[in-house]
């Protein structure tokens, strides 16, 4: 089974953009996975080809249209297609690494990248559109989101990067954020690497790289501390 993402969106050519690179990019080669960039408004109703409306209630700006991008996600997906439906969203739940796993072990999604002031609550509530976040500040549409989202899925696909055990200790993975790296030179501007790290003693570096990783996410995370030290009581109970 290949993850086949379908991408939604009024600005097609902004894919694959970054996702033609890198590790992503390398399995789109090799078919690990597929992307499809559709223009919504090829799905449009008038000869303008319009794709948005003024807000009901007034106010600014202009708000997708509810049929049209109806029509947009339906020739993208057959009903019984399995895929989630998404929605790049501010207002969505905030992305996280669990939710990229759960992704990367699907056949896919559908995206829908939003523009304007946002997107008919009705066609949202209708085809079921889960919507996601990448964090609380607002982009001028869903498609940088969009690219966020499938690069931290894409690259969770078995095959997609060489070494898995690289990811095993990545930010969030264990609950905790990563340990601080260092590669040669020795000394760098009178700095030098921490000498356990170079001692051989596997068992002395995984607890420097725990205690460091402890210490960062107590001192830049907290909330992430304080859900890991419940897990940590939480399995010790």
């Amino acid at each position: 089974m290949t993850f086949k993402a379908s991408i939604l969106t009024l600005y097609p050519d902004m894919f694959p953009g970054p996702l033609g690179h890198s590790l992503s990019g390398r399995g789109l080669e090799k078919g690990l996975w597929s992307l499809e960039a559709l223009q919504i408004r090829d799905h449009a109703l008038d000869k303008h080809r319009s794709v948005d409306d003024t807000p009901a209630g007034g106010g600014a700006g202009m708000v997708l249209r509810a049929d049209v991008l109806a029509r947009a996600i339906d020739a993208a997906a057959r009903e019984d297609d399995p895929r989630p439906r998404i929605l790049m969203s501010p207002r969505g739940k905030p992305l996280t690494q669990a939710r990229a796993h759960e992704l990367a072990e699907g056949p896919g999604a559908i995206i829908v990248c939003g523009r304007f002031e946002g997107v008919d609550q009705r066609v949202i509530d209708a085809r079921n559109l889960e919507e996601i976040s990448i964090g609380d500040y607002i982009l001028s549409g869903g498609e940088i989101g969009a690219i966020t989202l499938l690069d931290a899925i894409v690259r969770l696909i078995p095959g997609v990067m060489g070494n898995m055990q690289s990811a095993d200790t990545e930010s969030f993975e264990t609950g905790l954020l990563e340990h601080p790296q260092y590669t040669r030179p020795q000394e760098f501007e009178g700095r030098t690497i921490p000498e356990v790290l170079t001692s051989g003693n596997h068992k002395k570096i995984a607890e420097w790289q725990r205690e460091q990783a402890e210490k960062l996410t107590q001192e830049r995370r907290p909330d992430l501390w304080d859900a890991y030290c419940s897990l940590v009581d939480g399995n010790h109970k």
